[in-house]
């Protein structure tokens, strides 16, 4: 199983059991909705909300995607191991589990920080224009291209620190049989 959760992953071959149609494929780009919403905020204010409800619409989805693979995952471990028995969770406890963390990274990852980090760096942007001699066009429109132009910068540098936070949070206490991920 993939165990990346980058949205902006560029790999360009996937074998078919590890296909996320969530990562691998255009529909990854509605995470960046709520950023580009942030972009755009000054401008379009009426679209943040709606931004804000795609990005949060293709977490829940990744994150439901994720425990159904879990869960099917789950089914065919059971059936290869019905003579072993153990402390294994439930498929039913998996499932719920990667659908959580799906989401909390998600969430984190996708949403709230680098939502927060656009608006933050358009707000710069138009403090640091509004006090220039450039014309109004100007003013208006360069803090939502410097918005646009940081989210490549900033989304890789946000996935990493979301992995390494959960990973020494609340990673072990969820999946305490997994070796940590560096």
């Amino acid at each position: 199983a993939n165990e990346e959760k980058d949205k902006g992953s560029t790999s360009t071959y996937k074998p078919q059991a590890d296909y996320n149609i969530f990562r691998d494929s255009p529909l990854r780009y509605l995470g960046y909705a709520n950023e580009v919403g942030e972009s755009f905020r000054y401008q379009f204010p009426r679209f943040v909300l709606p931004s804000y409800v795609l990005s949060f619409g293709y977490c829940g989805l990744d994150a439901l995607s994720a425990g159904y693979r879990e869960w099917t995952n789950s089914c065919v471990n059971l059936n290869a191991n019905a003579n072993e028995e153990g402390g294994k969770r439930s498929r039913e406890v998996n499932a719920a589990l990667a659908s959580f963390d799906t989401l909390l990274w998600q969430t984190f990852a996708s949403v709230l920080i680098p939502g927060g980090t656009i608006n933050l760096i358009v707000r710069a942007s138009r403090f640091a224009v509004a006090r220039t001699a450039f014309p109004a066009t100007v003013t208006k429109w360069l803090p939502t291209g410097v918005g646009i132009a940081s989210i490549p910068v900033i989304i890789h540098p946000i996935d990493h620190f979301v992995d390494f936070a959960l990973d020494n949070s609340i990673r072990p206490y969820m999946f305490p049989d997994k070796e940590k991920r560096s």
